[in-house]
């Protein structure tokens, strides 16, 4: 017993210590492997067309909800005479926002208003010499504006809500610095000038979004006002509305004089001028090694299987 571990250790040593060796023997398929790799590398990442990314640094513009809610909760118990309670916090209006950006409902909407599909979708590069999108003419054919993609059934088909919502959700960053309150919104496209142009487009449609959203929640806070008024005969409750109404009036103002409701732009989005991606060297590099990897693994097993037959 002593004697087969003995050996065992041995030929588990000169296993080791002969991989140099048998990675030597098998030195051309190392380098030919090697070399393929590397080359299809290159050409894979030259086949990648440059991405380009816009970005804008935005500040919120409103710290809290001036709703209804707000206004009630500073009048204490006067609101839980009318037999209404308003005990929960309310969200900021740039907390809002954020949630807004990235919703299915108002990138569908924000692609639908600015007739975005074909480029969204049918664009795989872009001509920098004329400042034009190349389209890929498998997907859709911009002379006769027609769709070739297929729906489950296999019939040509326009790209449906979902797959305009993936693909520019895709290429959208919006995120906010925990320290500073800031919201740092981007944007990756092939057209530098179409990353900036829809950037600035997309930031623009949500302070209107939400302007509106805030003057039509004032509006149905005024109208509830008003019947609370004409119901109570207490002096001190239609004192109270009056007062609510006298700051749901002041908030209407705010918000139809505010085009920057929701964020203020502290850095507008600008005309990047480098590209983004791909990382191109980073592709070769990890290409490379991989051809090294699996050309060694492929010697080295093929040593092991003739060892195998030979014994």
């Amino acid at each position: 017993m002593v004697r087969d571990n003995s050996q065992s250790h041995k030929k588990q040593e000169l296993t080791v210590a002969d991989v140099l060796k048998i990675l030597w023997t098998g030195r051309f398929v190392v380098v030919l492997v090697s070399l393929t790799s590397a080359v299809t590398s290159v050409l894979f990442s030259l086949s990648i067309p440059n991405q380009y990314t816009s970005v804008a640094v935005l500040a919120p513009a409103q710290s809290e909800s001036s709703g209804l809610a707000g206004a009630m909760r500073q009048l204490g118990g006067l609101a839980s005479l009318a037999g209404v309670n308003f005990s929960k916090g309310s969200s900021s209006e740039s907390t809002i926002a954020q949630r807004v950006m990235t919703s299915w409902s108002f990138i569908e909407s924000f692609i639908d208003e600015h007739d975005l599909a074909v480029d969204l979708i049918a664009a795989r590069d872009w001509d920098q010499a004329s400042d034009t999108l190349i389209l890929d003419r498998e997907i859709y054919d911009p002379v006769n504006r027609q769709w070739f993609l297929n729906d489950s059934e296999g019939a040509a088909a326009q790209p449906t809500s979902w797959d305009l919502y993936q693909q520019f959700a895709e290429r959208l960053s919006v995120s906010e610095d925990s320290e500073t309150g800031l919201v740092t919104v981007s944007f990756e496209f092939y057209s530098p000038n179409i990353a900036r142009d829809w950037l600035t487009k997309y930031i623009s449609d949500v302070n209107t979004y939400m302007q509106r959203r805030q003057i039509s929640k004032v509006q149905r806070n005024l109208e509830y006002l008003a019947v609370q008024v004409s119901q109570t005969s207490l002096a001190e409750l239609q004192e109270a509305f009056y007062a609510i109404t006298e700051e749901q009036l002041k908030s209407q103002m705010l918000a139809e004089a505010s085009p920057e409701y929701a964020f203020i732009t502290v850095s507008p989005a600008m005309t990047p001028q480098e590209k983004s991606g791909p990382k191109r060297a980073l592709i070769c590099l990890l290409g490379t090694l991989f051809g090294i990897l699996l050309a060694c693994f492929a010697v080295l097993a093929r040593h092991i299987l003739s060892v195998e037959r030979a014994g």
